[in-house]
């Protein structure tokens, strides 16, 4: 199902690095920034995508889960180069409060940069999509991409997402701005649907689309919606889209289940998009309209249902792929084992003795 080239690497038995399993010392060496940043920085892991580093620990999921299942045998040159790599990039962090967060600030005006929280949270992810690659590269070579590519891809995707909404935030990116009233009807129809036949969401009529601009009227009072296209999960589509693209670059099958797998994983995020935007409306319709609750939950809505929906889902189609590899396996140790035996309608061979 996948490739060979991410079961043993560099052949041989493997050697144990300071006493640890390479794949584990590996795994550690590769996700020690974002440890060094839970500690040193606790507060600002917030799983909001542009509110903080919240997304590290889905990157380090991430990593961790593609090099556990590996069989590696890493010469210690390579680990000591990725442990110089690492120090740099702790460095970056333990620079970032004594002088180089306020000089990352300073230097958005000059490149016309929009948002200031994204610019700056955008220079962590790029640090650790370099630091992550870089690290990859040395340690397994051209074909890193085949064997563990899903943590340093998710970093990139994210460092894109957060440099978008820096340059072009709210509605002034128009591709991407499209798909919202497309998902605000959406909504719409749905809260009517559940206020004519299923409970009361309160007083007239509970939602109204246009635009994108959606006003509520719910059980206590009006409440209205800007939406852009960050808050629409168009960041999570292309999250999904790169992440998805690297992780069946790595499975042996056939092309067409692939676009399959990836057409229906399309079809998944969309809908939890979609659903993400219905319960901050039934959110805000049913519980209540102060803005800094609903600003608590939305920024936790997005991260809370995608990230296990993606999780979920990849791991759905390794499940699929396992039993059918399997089962084509022992199909095909049924077909030797059968060609192997003498044919039943074969001419038996007897002895015959003299009389």
């Amino acid at each position: 199902m996948f490739d060979r080239s991410k079961r043993v690497l560099s052949g041989g038995k493997s050697n144990q690095i300071f006493g640890l399993s390479p794949n584990i010392a590996v795994m550690l060496v590769l996700v020690a920034p974002i440890l060094f940043s839970i500690i040193a920085y606790p507060s600002t892991f917030n799983l909001s995508w542009n509110e903080g580093r919240g997304g590290f620990l889905f990157a380090l999921a991430f990593i961790s889960a593609e090099i556990w299942g590996l069989q590696l045998n890493i010469h210690r040159k390579k680990y000591f180069v990725v442990i110089c790599l690492s120090v740099l990039t702790v460095g970056y962090f333990i620079a970032l409060p004594l002088g180089l967060r306020d000089s990352i600030v300073s230097a958005a005006p000059f490149y016309k940069v929009q948002l200031i929280y994204s610019w700056t949270w955008m220079w962590d992810f790029v640090i650790m999509a370099i630091y992550v690659l870089s690290s990859q590269i040395v340690l397994f070579g051209k074909n890193w991409y085949k064997i563990a590519s899903a943590g340093a891809i998710y970093l990139a995707g994210s460092a894109l997402i957060l440099s978008l909404d820096a340059f072009f935030p709210y509605d002034s990116l128009g591709p991407l701005q499209i798909i919202v009233q497309t998902y605000l009807q959406i909504d719409q129809w749905v809260i009517r649907l559940i206020d004519n036949h299923i409970m009361s969401l309160g007083p007239g009529v509970p939602a109204t689309a246009k635009g994108n601009l959606l006003v509520l009227n719910g059980l206590h009072g009006h409440f209205a919606l800007k939406v852009f296209w960050p808050s629409a999960g168009v960041h999570s589509m292309i999250i999904y889209s790169l992440v998805m693209l690297a992780f069946l670059l790595k499975m042996d099958i056939p092309i067409r289940r692939k676009l399959v797998y990836f057409g229906l994983g399309v079809i998944g995020t969309a809908s939890v998009n979609v659903i993400r935007i219905l319960s901050l409306s039934l959110f805000a319709l049913i519980i209540t309209t102060n803005v800094a609750e609903w600003e608590t939950f939305h920024s936790l809505a997005g991260e809370i249902m995608f990230l296990p929906w993606l999780g979920i889902y990849l791991a759905s189609v390794v499940s699929i792929e396992g039993k059918r590899a399997k089962n084509e396996a022992q199909l095909r140790n049924t077909s030797a084992i059968s060609a192997a035996s003498p044919s039943d309608d074969a001419p038996s061979k007897r002895s015959t003795g003299s009389q």
